[in-house]
C-alpha cells in the first residue's frame, strides 16, 4: 500500500570543476532530465541522506552543501506514478565529474546551467536551475 504522507527527498544542482552542473535521465520521470536525489531513510540527517543518494546513483563525493530550496510534487504526472514528494533540494560541489552510474541513470551530461534549460527537464529540476541562475549571474 502507497503511503498517505507525502515523502521527503533530497536532491542537489552539483557544480563540477569545469564549472559546469550535473543533470541525468532516470528511470522514474519518463525520459525527463533532473538532478540526482532520493528518499531520506528513517533517522538519516538530510545531508547525509544527500551524501547517500550522489554515492549510490553517480558516484560522487559532495562538499560546500548548502540549501537551495523546498519545492512540492503532488501527484505530478511527469513522475512515473502518482505520489506526493517534498523536494528538499541543495546547491553543492564535486571535485571530480567522473560519473559511476547505478541502474536509475540512463544518461547525464555536465552543462551549463543555460545548456541544462534547453534540455527536458522536470519541473522541479527547471526551478531549481532558474533560481541558481538568478541567485549566481
Amino acid at each position: 500500500m502507497e503511503s498517505r504522507y507525502p515523502i521527503p527527498t533530497v536532491g542537489a544542482l552539483v557544480k563540477g570543476p569545469s564549472g559546469r552542473v550535473l543533470i541525468v535521465k532516470t528511470t522514474k520521470w519518463q525520459g525527463l532530465w533532473g538532478v540526482p536525489g532520493g528518499k531520506i531513510e528513517w533517522g538519516e540527517p538530510l545531508e547525509k541522506a544527500l551524501q547517500r543518494e550522489f554515492q549510490e546513483e553517480v558516484g560522487l563525493e559532495l562538499y560546500n552543501i548548502r540549501y537551495a530550496m523546498l519545492l512540492e510534487g503532488v501527484f505530478d504526472p511527469q513522475f512515473y506514478k502518482p505520489l506526493h514528494f517534498l523536494f528538499i533540494n541543495y546547491y553543492a560541489e564535486s571535485r571530480v565529474e567522473t560519473i559511476t552510474p547505478n541502474e536509475e541513470i540512463l544518461e547525464w551530461a555536465w552543462v551549463t546551467p543555460e545548456e541544462a534549460l534547453r534540455y527536458p527537464l522536470n519541473n522541479i529540476t527547471r526551478t531549481l536551475i532558474e533560481k541558481f541562475q538568478r541567485e549566481n549571474p
